[in-house]
C-alpha cells in the first residue's frame, strides 16, 4: 500500500496573510484551465505576478497548494452531504441521502471542474492527507448512521459494528473515490438507489 506523500502540516508564512488566499485562488483558476499535472510553480508565479521564491515562503511545493485546493473541494462535498441529511427522519433515510449527495457532488466536480477533479484523483492515488481525512470522515459517518439505526431499532445488532461499517464503506467506495468514480459515472445514479436498497435490506433486523 502506498504511504501518504509528505505534505507540510503547518502553513508557511503568516497564516492570516492575504497572499496565501491569493495564491490558492490564482492556482485554482490556473489548474482549472491547464490542469494540475501540467502546471509548475514557475507557471503559477508568472501568472500571479509573484516570484517563485516568494510563493515558496507560503507553500513548500506545488502539492502543498494542491492540498489546500483539494481540501476545499472535499470540504464542499462534506457540506453538501450534511445539508442533504439534515432533516432526514430516520437512519435509513440519512444513509440514502448521504449516498446520493456523495455521488451527485462527485459527478458535479467531474463534469463541472474536470481539471480540478484530476487534483482529487491525484490526491486519492498518493494518498494526500486531505484524501485520507475525507475517507476517515465517510467511515465515521457510516458508523454513526449504523449506530443510530441500531439504537432506533431500524438495523440488526448481531454483526460487529466495525465490520458492518467497513463493509458498507467498501460498497460505496467505487462511487465516492474519485479514482474509481470516473469509471462508474454512467451507472452512478442508478447505483445510489439499488445499492442503498441492498445495504438497507442487509441491515434490517
Amino acid at each position: 500500500m502506498n504511504k501518504p506523500a509528505a505534505v507540510e502540516t503547518q502553513p508557511r508564512g503568516p497564516t492570516d496573510h492575504d497572499v496565501r488566499s491569493q495564491i490558492v485562488d490564482a492556482a485554482t483558476e490556473y489548474f482549472t484551465r491547464y490542469g494540475y499535472e501540467k502546471t509548475a510553480v514557475s507557471d503559477l508565479a508568472k501568472a500571479i505576478g509573484f516570484s517563485k521564491a516568494y510563493i515558496y515562503k507560503f507553500f513548500d511545493s506545488k502539492q502543498a497548494i494542491g492540498e489546500v485546493i483539494c481540501a476545499n473541494r472535499l470540504g464542499a462535498v462534506r457540506a453538501a452531504v450534511e445539508t442533504a441529511m439534515a432533516d432526514a427522519p430516520s437512519a435509513s433515510e440519512r444513509f440514502r441521502r448521504m449516498f446520493k449527495a456523495l455521488v451527485a457532488a462527485g459527478g458535479e466536480l467531474f463534469f463541472g471542474d474536470r481539471k480540478l477533479y484530476d487534483i482529487a484523483a491525484t490526491a486519492a492515488s498518493a494518498p494526500w492527507p486531505s484524501a485520507l481525512a475525507h475517507q476517515a470522515y465517510l467511515e465515521k459517518l457510516i458508523l454513526q448512521i449504523i449506530r443510530e439505526g441500531r439504537e432506533a431499532g431500524e438495523f440488526e445488532r448481531k454483526t460487529p459494528l466495525d465490520e458492518t461499517a467497513r463493509a458498507i464503506y467498501l460498497v460505496l467506495r467505487p462511487y465516492t473515490n474519485p479514482l474509481l468514480l470516473q469509471y462508474n459515472l454512467d451507472e452512478a445514479e442508478e447505483a445510489t438507489v439499488q445499492l442503498s436498497n441492498l445495504v438497507l435490506r442487509s441491515l434490517a433486523p
